[in-house]
């Protein structure tokens, strides 16, 4: 019983650090509205820009934390402080220096650089401590990235607003403060991979047949759709109001509802998970997603307690199986590279979501948003599905 409390306990200290330091990704849109005016908008373009900066530099980072093997050649937790520590300080130095696009652009790029030591590692450290209960676990830590995710627009909705200096300063001292207790309470564990100081047969790895192979296609058809449904669903709301104009209803408040719905949907696949596994709860949920994409261009003439019952199931299938996918890799991935394949797949899963959502913004600005335009998202669950077939 002491055991079992205690690495409960160990679960929600994981669970929080990682909620806190990726809101230092978070934290960026929820400052955009009052950035504009002092920016002048003097660049096109520019608040997209600056929202997909810390996306680009996640990316670069997780690619080099990978190929150098960082969170396998050093323990997890100093690896998560050290990172988090200089994501948060970087995110605040754009405060100490004068608002200009150039200066938060090298800023959010740099935090998201560093967060590559943060989430993928995180994932790591509960795969090295929760393996028994490795699907739950996950479910936990990918439900805090989601409400991280869905947190702006709840603000935005509720007209809830801080000074944005106030705001970054609170939120990077959260992200500290919860590296510092990450590394208090939960046991570095013994570095199991020694070797080369570069390794770029785990990049080559990648593209061989492998244990962890089929989920790893799997994540990548389940990034294609999920991050461009999460970009283009407040578009979509405002859409169906237009098919609507005597609903009322508040577009933040229904798009945090419809992403929050993925945390429900992380923590419930993670239990169901330890009855049915995490290879059939990911294609059911999968399955389901897709199968929402197939409706809605029905369903946006659908009276708005349906379409809004719609979103909270779509919105909990495109998220959920996400951390089921991420304990699959980290179960089928050898104990030597296991962080670095992580961070590797999480590298090349967002890399993906930048195709989707710039292909996805190309398509509106040319024919216009429609139900039958978010069809392109369907190649995802497809594939995703075909890729995970063998899997048991």
């Amino acid at each position: 019983m002491l055991a079992s409390s205690r690495i409960n306990g160990q679960l929600l200290v994981v669970v929080f650090a990682q909620f806190a330091g990726t809101s230092l990704w978070f934290a960026g849109n929820a400052i955009l509205p009052e950035l504009q005016p002092l920016l002048k908008a003097t660049a096109p373009g520019l608040t997209s820009w600056i929202t997909s900066a810390v996306q680009i530099g996640f990316i670069a980072g997780t690619l080099l934390y990978a190929l150098f093997a960082i969170p396998d050649r050093f323990r997890s937790t100093y690896v998560f402080l050290i990172s988090v520590t200089l994501a948060a300080t970087i995110n605040l130095l754009w405060l100490l220096l004068p608002v200009n696009a150039e200066t938060i652009l090298a800023s959010r790029f740099l935090t998201g650089f560093f967060l590559a030591g943060v989430y993928p590692v995180g994932m790591k450290i509960a795969a090295d401590r929760f393996k028994p209960v490795l699907g739950r676990a996950m479910g936990f830590l990918v439900g805090a990235l989601v409400l991280g995710t869905a947190f702006p627009h709840l603000l935005r909705g509720l007209g809830g607003s801080l000074p944005y200096r106030t705001l970054i300063l609170s939120v990077s001292l959260l992200a500290i403060s919860g590296g510092v207790l990450l590394m208090l309470v939960v046991p570095a564990k013994a570095i199991q991979s020694v070797g080369n100081f570069f390794r770029f047969q785990t990049l080559r790895s990648l593209g061989k047949p492998s244990a962890f192979r089929p989920a790893m296609l799997g994540y990548f058809g389940h990034m294609w759709e999920l991050y461009t449904l999460w970009a283009f669903l407040p578009s979509l709301i405002a859409y169906y109001r237009l098919q609507h104009p005597d609903v009322e209803l508040t577009n933040s408040l229904w798009a945090f509802g419809g992403i929050a719905a993925g945390a429900v949907g992380c923590v419930g696949g993670g239990y169901l998970a330890l009855q049915v596994g995490s290879a059939r709860v990911a294609r059911y949920l999968l399955l389901t997603s897709g199968l929402c994409i197939l409706l809605l261009p029905f369903l946006v003439t659908a009276p708005p307690w349906l379409f809004g019952v719609f979103l909270l199931i779509w919105g909990a299938a495109a998220a959920g199986d996400s951390p089921q996918f991420s304990t699959l890799v980290a179960s089928h991935a050898t104990l030597d590279n296991r962080g670095s394949i992580l961070t590797l797949v999480t590298c090349f899963g967002f890399l993906l979501t930048v195709v989707s959502i710039q292909f996805m913004a190309w398509l509106v600005a040319t024919v216009g948003l429609s139900g039958w335009l978010f069809y392109v998202l369907l190649p995802g669950p497809i594939l995703g599905v075909l890729a995970m077939r063998w899997m048991r």
